[in-house]
């Protein structure tokens, strides 16, 4: 054995751990091997980004996914990489350059690109140093990044492919626009918040009537764009203006109205204004009745040349303030009312979004969305849990066209050439493809960039090197298995599925993990402004990272949220400790003996039982991770290593030890041999702490126990009885220390114990094995029979069909313990006279709900079995 330190340092064996799977290459995938292949890639964190908790629950389900494979025979590859985040990492660098009094426009494009490539090589490993921290076991020579070489090939063909299919298309829509920004925004990066707002009626006339219907809007600015009113066809209030016109107050002009089913007759005046440029809802009503579109904002907010001249140039709020001013002076401003609404808010800048109608490029996303719903369909895919199907197939089967176009630097420029000349355009790779293909010398590449989603939608193959016909791509594609959260379903996961399926004809993972979002311990969503987001690496720092692994992981049953509070992660430290403390003894004990992996030999019946739970713990624990039911095999690695191993087999060999006769090396390798298995079905959850101690009892540090064998299930080993009877030998043990507790007996104080055993069978076990009970609970003299009658002056208790008797002559107090029985009968008594009562009333009895009623009889029954029992012990005494 080598030495162990007495007390568990985690920054010191993470920091060697660390060292060594890197410059071993531990994780390195081959894709020439025969090995059957299990590969899984990372969902790219932001460039940008630092690891938050939901990277480190995300990470570490899937490092116990990828390490236990590795460990089971497979040949796995865990890819790595980062998402290149176009509009938060051109933020980024914008306020950077602010601070140096520039900006990108001063720049230019070129210049400006090649500062985000300077920020990118300085500060873009960061998060991937952070989840090396956590203990990912990535083949961290394969990290990819969106905008890399070879993706950026993968996404100019997957583009340039569609656009031939006619897949890819350019229209005016309305889109998500930040006018800080200026750009469009894809629904994933609006983030929606109740503010406290107005709202505002006014008064249209009827053109050529003394009639004016009243209209309620939250934005009052965009009536300079309205091209329309609408009512509902059936709405008798209104009927005789349908097809007439209102005047348009400000700007003074005609507008029809128009009935329409979208309107909800019993909201509001059941009159809308439809403003078909700047609001998505009344878009589609412009289609519907062809309206015209009149955009009158510029891209950054303000009032543009297609509103009257009063408000030109205005910033949009200013708009609003100034367009309710003049409806007030005309008389047309009927009141104005407080009005909480959903507000929508760029995730980057905060800035309120604009519905804003604009140039953009789409993907058709119907033909794309009935291969991936076929995949459901056909079981090509199956999602964890199963609930998700619905919330999948519900967005697919009403999905949209795919806005792919955003108007910033940074990212994959649209590949599209136009021949200025003539206004012919292609998708091309270069721009001298482009010149040849349209036979021109000149060609100016379209200005926007690609929205993120588009590259990391290729990201299980481009990866591997997709367009070419890679090994690798030949190897590990399909992946195994995708771990993310639930609010990219439709953003990321949905669209993989439809990648895959149109570029290389098959869904690009099996199985889709969905786990749950991690909230305050209070179940708040985590976020700064509530100040309760916890830190992985403070927290890695104070408790180490295998105690936040193992922690976050036992909250976590499949698929549910996770409530995580700073105090939460002492159970993963503390874990952590009695594993090494418990192995720490072992190894002190063992001196000089030598484990070779030797299989264990079942001595008695302590030995035996531990053998046969070790053996349903492997198959319960594989069958688990297998399922995903990470949480499950988590908390069964808890209570055997904690309780069966720790707590009780410890404990018992240390009495094994002290017998001279006993074959020390045989009690040694049994001790060893489960620590073996303990340690590697713990790695996947604990890799440091159980790299060091395998390494430990091993007494090498040639190999790494990330690349050692699964443990196999021995079902030679499977004894049930032997299970029963230490369960009854612990239960005695635990019996007699808690009578000493409850009558005031020092637990060290020997006392005379006697056992009414069930069987005769059981009686020879607990004689045969007496040495376990006397020397764990301090008892002077043991008496073992079957049928006993209860003994006068003694305290019974049951243990199954066995009753335990304590001998109380000269250990307690006879006459304070009657008085303390009498008060606690009187007490019980009291109890059961109220229960009988309440089940004896009919007003109960039958208006309370069953399984109410049948809890209060099982509480009348356990007050009658402990009344009995105080009463016995009253009378012995």
């Amino acid at each position: 054995m080598l030495e162990m330190d007495k007390n568990y340092d985690p920054k010191k064996i993470e920091t060697k751990w660390n060292s060594f799977w890197e410059e071993n290459k531990t994780f390195k995938a081959d894709e020439n091997s025969d090995k059957e292949p299990f590969s899984i890639v990372i969902p790219p964190p932001n460039v940008t980004g630092i690891l938050h908790m939901g990277h480190a629950l995300n990470n570490t389900i899937q490092d116990i996914l990828t390490r236990s494979k590795r460990m089971q025979g497979f040949e796995v590859l865990w890819t790595p990489g980062t998402d290149h985040a176009g509009i938060a990492t051109q933020n980024v660098v914008e306020r950077k350059l602010h601070t140096q009094d520039t900006s990108r426009h001063k720049l230019g494009r070129e210049k400006f690109l090649e500062k985000v490539w300077e920020w990118k090589e300085e500060h873009g490993s960061y998060i991937i140093n952070q989840l090396k921290r956590l203990g990912a076991s990535c083949d961290w020579d394969r990290e990819r990044f969106t905008m890399d070489e070879g993706l950026s090939e993968s996404v100019k063909e997957s583009f340039i492919d569609l656009f031939n299919k006619g897949l890819v298309y350019k229209g005016k829509y309305i889109v998500n626009h930040c006018p800080r920004c200026m750009t469009a925004l894809a629904d994933d990066e609006v983030e929606h918040e109740d503010k406290a707002g107005h709202f505002y009626h006014m008064k249209y006339q009827v053109e050529g009537e003394d009639r004016f219907v009243e209209i309620a809007t939250t934005r009052p600015e965009t009536m300079l764009g309205d091209t329309a009113i609408a009512v509902h066809p059936k709405d008798e209030r209104y009927l005789d203006i349908i097809g007439k016109n209102v005047i348009l107050p400000l700007v003074n002009k005609a507008i029809p109205v128009v009935a329409d089913d979208y309107v909800d007759r019993e909201f509001g005046t059941g009159v809308v204004k439809i403003t078909p440029a700047h609001d998505p809802n009344d878009y589609l009503v412009g289609e519907r009745h062809n309206l015209p579109k009149v955009n009158v904002m510029t891209a950054d907010g303000k009032i543009n040349e297609n509103a009257p001249e009063k408000y030109q140039g205005m910033d949009r709020f200013v708009a609003r303030k100034a367009v309710i001013a003049d409806l007030d002076e005309m008389g047309q401003l009927v009141k104005v009312e407080d009005h909480a609404h959903n507000v929508g808010h760029c995730y980057r800048c905060s800035t309120v979004v604009e519905p804003y109608l604009s140039d953009q490029w789409f993907v058709k996303m119907e033909p794309l969305a009935k291969k991936a719903i076929k995949a459901l369909e056909d079981g090509d895919i199956n999602f964890v849990p199963k609930r998700w199907e619905k919330v999948y197939l519900n967005w697919m089967n009403n999905i949209r066209d795919w806005c792919i176009s955003r108007q910033i630097w940074w990212g994959h420029r649209v590949p599209v050439y136009t021949n200025p000349e003539t206004g012919e355009y292609v998708a091309a790779k270069s721009e001298e493809e482009a010149k040849t293909m349209m036979n021109c010398s000149t060609v100016e590449q379209d200005a926007d960039v690609l929205d993120t989603w588009f590259s990391s939608w290729l990201w299980p193959f481009s990866t591997q090197g997709w367009p070419e016909k890679t090994a690798s791509l030949e190897k590990f594609y399909p992946t195994s298995v995708l771990v993310t959260a639930p609010d990219i379903i439709f953003f990321w996961v949905a669209r993989m599925v439809m990648a895959g399926e149109e570029f290389l004809g098959n869904a690009p993972f099996k199985d889709i993990y969905i786990h749950g979002i991690v909230r305050d311990d209070k179940g708040r969503k985590m976020s700064k402004s509530l100040g309760n987001s916890l830190d992985p690496l403070e927290i890695i720092a104070e408790f180490g990272a295998d105690a936040l692994r193992f922690s976050t992981i036992l909250l976590a049953p499949i698929g549910q949220d996770v409530n995580l509070g700073n105090d939460n992660f002492k159970t993963g430290r503390n874990f952590a400790n009695k594993v090494w403390n418990a192995t720490r003894f072992v190894t002190m004990k063992a001196g000089d003996f030598s484990y070779d992996n030797a299989d264990a030999k079942a001595m008695n019946l302590v030995d035996r039982n531990i053998l046969s739970r070790l053996t349903k713990l492997v198959t319960s624990i594989t069958e688990s991770i297998e399922n995903y039911r990470l949480n499950e095999a988590a908390q069964n690695l808890y209570e055997f290593t904690w309780n069966q191993f720790c707590d009780q087999y410890v404990e018992y060999k240390k009495i094994d030890l002290y017998d001279e006769s006993t074959d020390s090396d045989a009690v040694f390798t049994n001790m060893f041999y489960v620590i073996d298995k303990v340690v590697k079905l713990l790695h996947p959850y604990m890799p440091y702490i159980t790299e060091e101690i395998h390494e430990i009892i091993h007494a090498t540090s040639e190999d790494t126990l990330a690349l050692k064998d699964w443990p196999v299930a021995n079902e030679a080993f499977i004894d049930d009885e032997s299970e029963k009877q230490v369960e009854i030998m612990a239960a005695i043990i635990s019996a007699i220390r808690n009578i000493k507790s409850e009558k005031d007996i020092a637990p060290s104080k020997k006392v005379d114990v006697i056992i009414s055993a069930e069987t005769a069978e059981l009686k020879t076990v607990l004689e045969e094995n007496a040495v376990y009970i006397t020397k764990l609970a301090k008892v002077e003299t043991l008496t073992v029979e079957v049928g006993v009658e209860k003994p006068d002056n003694s305290v019974v208790s049951v243990v199954g069909k066995n009753e335990v008797f304590m001998l109380l002559e000269g250990l307690v107090d006879v006459e304070a313990e009657k008085e303390k029985l009498e008060k606690e009968i009187k007490r019980l008594s009291g109890m059961i006279i109220g229960s009988e009562k309440k089940l004896t009333n009919p007003s109960f009895v039958d208006k309370a709900p069953e399984k109410v009623v049948n809890i209060e009889k099982e509480k009348l029954a356990n007050f009658k079995t402990q009344l009995a029992l105080l009463e016995e012990n009253l009378k012995s005494l």
